[in-house]
């Protein structure tokens, strides 16, 4: 019987490395450790949750999983999303073990699966992730206020429900629902180019869009959520609402707006939040021309919202930890800063394109850039373990992202450099909590 244990960091990537390479025999090994996986071999390990006097590292790996079952076994995309919750998460969480991430996180195609529920048509191709047909917009401004509430007892809801029962069976964490902010919605089913134009020349219809989908989409699916798992967290994502694509200004009266109003602001004690708008920087620089998440044009030529102002919208949208991501640039000990003040833990992340194979045009020196930066993140992260009025169980069984991130992972990652940035976590000294 294989022991998934034996492939512990950083053992398990190097069989990714090989498996990425090629190599038969790579492919035969990866193929007997999925084999057991699939077969149930592994739960008990799964159920082992990261240390809680550590720094620990914590990833997106759907995109990875999906690339070798499809290898290996000949999964499709919609087979892979659709079909088994216990080979999708049974998956996921081996693939994480051979990363050596210490730390789960369950995750899927949150942004194809969000406008899929409504009816957008889909794009599932074999070996990738789905998303919407930007060509086939679902709704436009003259219908997009009949829009009604999906039935959330079916179809996708009930996939990702099940993907949720089975993760906490197997991991005792308690389920996270990741679903479209009401901005990525509108931007999925409405189009990004037309809902940017009506940014520009009608803001008030896209408050009055994002409003509309809060209260038919978004804020009954949570209520659904949290009726079926009382325990239960909601991770919103608005990637497209980010300052750097409409600007910090109309992130701040839009995108975040209509996040703010739900629950009367109190986000369900704070379990429902959205940690990924990126681009913080742009806060305190002119705005310029840049391309959107599916390449649409950002609006505006200059802000009125500062770095600590977007911070404190941020954080009021995501108040149990804070969250610096790759394409935010400031440095991280603002980040660093922010959460001490604020008396909640730091997140770092690692974007997909740093570790990309194929972005990277000179290894050694991103070798050198990327463990230069973990070593940074980490020290921080760990100054702010030690400082912060941090629970026993180091927020470890929540099921948030959290310490080093990285944002995505797929069959593209350049593994040596997975294993470069992970030594930092590794090589960290145990947290020395204060003492009172």
């Amino acid at each position: 019987m294989i022991d998934l244990a034996s492939y512990s960091y950083p053992k398990g990537l190097h069989l990714l490395k090989s498996w990425q390479a090629g190599t038969e025999e790579a492919k035969a090994e990866i193929k007997s450790v999925f084999d057991a996986a699939i077969a149930g071999d592994f739960d008990e390990n799964f159920s082992v949750l990261a240390p809680a006097d550590e720094v620990h590292s914590t990833a997106s790996v759907h995109m990875l999983a999906l690339a070798i079952l499809n290898d290996i076994y000949g999964v499709t995309s919609a087979e892979y999303y659709k079909t088994d919750p216990y080979r999708y998460v049974r998956a996921n969480l081996t693939v994480g073990r051979l990363l050596g991430v210490k730390k789960l996180y369950m995750t899927w195609a949150l942004y194809a699966f969000s406008c899929e529920v409504l009816g957008q048509k889909m794009m599932y191709p074999d070996k990738f992730p789905p998303g919407s047909d930007p060509d086939e917009a679902l709704i436009n401004k003259e219908n997009c206020f009949e829009l009604e509430t999906p039935d959330f007892s079916t179809g996708i809801p009930k996939i990702i429900d099940d993907i949720l029962r089975v993760t906490e069976e197997l991991t005792g964490m308690e389920p996270l629902l990741q679903i479209s902010a009401p901005y990525s919605l509108a931007a999925d089913i409405y189009g990004q180019e037309p809902l940017l134009a009506d940014v520009v020349n009608d803001p008030d219809h896209v408050n009055a869009l994002l409003d509309h989908l809060a209260d038919k989409v978004i804020i009954p699916w949570v209520e659904h959520h949290l009726k079926v798992f009382p325990n239960g967290w909601v991770e919103l994502s608005d990637a497209s609402g980010s300052p750097f694509f409409i600007g910090p200004e109309n992130c701040k009266t839009m995108s975040i707006r209509s996040i703010q109003r739900m629950d009367d602001g109190n986000l369900w004690n704070g379990r429902v939040f959205d940690c990924n708008y990126r681009g913080d920087y742009v806060a305190n620089v002119q705005s310029k021309n840049r391309r959107s998440r599916r390449s649409s044009k950002s609006t505006g030529t200059s802000t009125k919202v500062d770095l600590n102002e977007l911070t404190d919208i941020k954080f009021s949208v995501c108040q149990k930890f804070m969250m610096r991501l790759e394409a935010d640039k400031v440095d991280v000990a603002f980040y660093r800063d922010q959460s001490l003040q604020r008396n909640i833990p730091l997140t770092t992340g690692i974007g997909s394109g740093e570790v990309d194979r194929n972005s990277i045009e000179d290894l050694e020196l991103a070798r050198e850039q990327l463990g230069n930066a973990a070593k940074d993140y980490v020290k921080a992260i760990k100054e702010v373990c030690e400082q912060i009025d941090l629970p026993l169980n180091n927020f470890v069984n929540e099921p948030w992202p959290s310490h080093l991130y990285f944002e995505d992972l797929n069959g593209e990652s350049e593994f040596g450099l997975v294993e470069l940035i992970l030594k930092q976590v590794y090589d960290c000294p145990k947290i020395s909590r204060q003492t009172n």
